[in-house]
């Protein structure tokens, strides 16, 4: 992704407050951006310690699993460390890594043909829905509500 805009100000816009930074943007494909700040400071966000450092990650399409591999091995040949690739549930195939900043990232392509994609799209609500439906019991279970 082409570096394609830094913004550098000693004060927040919305909030006024003193914080200098730098918010650097980057050009994805399909012509929206993904950007980052940098406070200057050297110091990585910290997790939130009850989450698990997989949980929260930006997920990025490549367009074939060629693409994927040679992502992968460019990362690597600059010394960053890669997990996979990973299959998920036959949808896609990911690999995962960490930027400077600590922001988990993900590179994917999907691999499902379009017939079972759109069956997944189909049927999302209705997972979700069920999902929610297991915690509320579960969560009624530890009250002892149940």
């Amino acid at each position: 992704m082409p570096l394609v805009h830094v913004i550098k100000q000693d004060h927040v816009p919305s909030t006024g407050e003193h914080c200098p930074y730098v918010h650097i943007f980057f050009r994805m494909r399909d012509g929206s951006c993904i950007a980052f700040f940098d406070l200057g400071d050297d110091v990585a966000a910290l997790p939130s310690p009850n989450t698990p450092a997989w949980v929260n990650h930006i997920a990025l399409r490549v367009e074939s699993l060629d693409d994927l591999g040679a992502m992968k091995a460019r990362l690597e040949r600059h010394g960053i460390e890669v997990l996979g690739v990973i299959d998920h549930d036959g949808y896609i195939q990911s690999i995962y890594f960490f930027d400077p900043n600590g922001l988990r990232l993900e590179l994917t392509v999907e691999v499902a043909a379009e017939h079972v994609v759109e069956g997944f799209a189909r049927n999302a609500h209705e997972e979700v829905n069920r999902w929610n439906a297991e915690k509320r019991t579960a969560r009624a279970a530890s009250r002892g509500d149940a």
